[in-house]
């Protein structure tokens, strides 16, 4: 899954932090409210909890600091490697939202933040395909991204960001692969989950999805 992006996360960990804090003002409004939506999350997720895309371990270490058994997914080393220093009682691990270790521990909440645009339409499918068999009767997956409610939606967000000479976030939201709200629905009916969604701001949704008993 997505690793074109690798060497992207490799040599973004160092100022990752600075971005999503809004030090970026060209991101400043994809990541508004950051803590407090990474804290929402956190409180949502019910141990244990596999976590995909840890970055920096920002959400793991609120996840931790509620005394939550987590293991986390990361395909980048050097974010590994910080997420280790700023969360050591995690278990982090090398992989990614297809590819990863096979645990024992049954998984009652599949959750991420601002990472699952970087798979495509039909990775997406067969992750939540995974997730499906992984997770255990109730189990939840609960995600924080930007999505699109449409195509034009989809263009008015390219066009505000051009309009505000933030070329880089354009060429993002017309490039990666960020799902529309409805056929992101579809999937996880389809394969047997009950779900909603919850805009946070103007990018951000929270995407919870119950798997069915």
């Amino acid at each position: 899954m997505g690793v074109e992006f690798v060497d992207l996360f490799d040599k973004w960990a160092s100022s990752y932090d600075d971005t999503v804090s809004g030090n970026d003002p060209e991101y400043r409004e994809v990541f508004e409210g950051y803590e407090e939506m990474l804290e929402k999350l956190a409180e949502l997720s019910i141990s244990p909890v596999m976590e995909f895309g840890v970055g920096t371990a920002n959400l793991t270490r609120k996840i931790i600091n509620q005394n939550k058994v987590v293991f986390g997914i990361e395909p980048s080393k050097e974010m590994r490697r910080i997420a280790n220093v700023k969360c050591p009682e995690a278990a982090i691990y090398d992989g990614d939202f297809i590819d990863y270790p096979q645990l024992l521990t049954p998984i009652r909440s599949i959750i991420s933040s601002f990472a699952f645009h970087h798979l495509t339409t039909d990775e997406k499918k067969l992750a939540i395909e995974k997730y499906q068999q992984q997770l255990e009767p109730d189990g939840q997956v609960i995600f924080i991204d930007t999505l699109f409610k449409d195509e034009a939606h989809k263009q008015q967000l390219i066009k505000d960001a051009e309009k505000a000479g933030f070329l880089n976030l354009a060429q993002d939201l017309q490039e990666e692969y960020y799902a529309y709200l409805e056929e992101l629905r579809e999937v996880f009916l389809e394969h047997g989950f009950e779900v909603s969604f919850k805009q946070l701001n103007k990018y951000a949704w929270l995407i919870q999805a119950k798997k069915g008993e």
